[in-house]
C-alpha cells in the first residue's frame, strides 16, 4: 500500500461517525449489514449515514451491494487487513521490540 492511499483511509476513519459505522460493518461479519439496520442501529439520520458512507466507499474500506430493494453495506476485509499491515510493517525498524515484538502486536490487536 502507498502512503497517499493509507493516509487517505485513515483520513477516512478519523471522523467518529465514520469510524462507528465501519466498526459496526466489521462486527457484522462478511455477511454486512443492511443500510437500514446500520441507520437504525447507530441512531442518525438516513442523509447522514449516506454521506459517510460515500466516503467510505470511495476510499475502498466499504462495498455496498443490493439484495432485492434492501442495500447491504460490506466491510473490505483485504483493505482491512492491507491497511493494518501497512502500519504494522515498519514495527521496530529502528530499534527493538519487546520479546515476541510484531508478532505480539498482531496477537494483541
Amino acid at each position: 500500500m502507498k502512503l497517499d492511499d493509507a493516509a487517505t483511509r485513515l483520513e477516512a476513519l478519523g471522523n467518529p461517525t465514520r469510524l462507528r459505522i465501519y466498526r459496526t460493518l466489521v462486527r457484522a461479519g462478511e455477511e454486512g449489514m443492511a443500510v437500514g439496520k446500520l441507520q437504525e442501529r447507530l441512531d442518525v439520520a438516513a442523509s447522514t449515514l449516506s454521506h459517510h458512507l460515500k466516503t467510505l466507499i470511495g476510499v475502498g474500506l466499504v462495498s455496498q451491494t443490493r439484495e432485492g430493494t434492501t442495500l447491504i453495506c460490506h466491510t473490505n476485509y483485504p483493505m482491512m487487513r492491507s491497511l493494518i499491515r501497512y502500519m504494522l510493517e515498519e514495527c521496530c525498524v529502528e530499534g527493538s521490540c519487546a520479546p515476541g515484538g510484531l508478532a505480539k502486536l498482531i496477537e494483541a490487536a
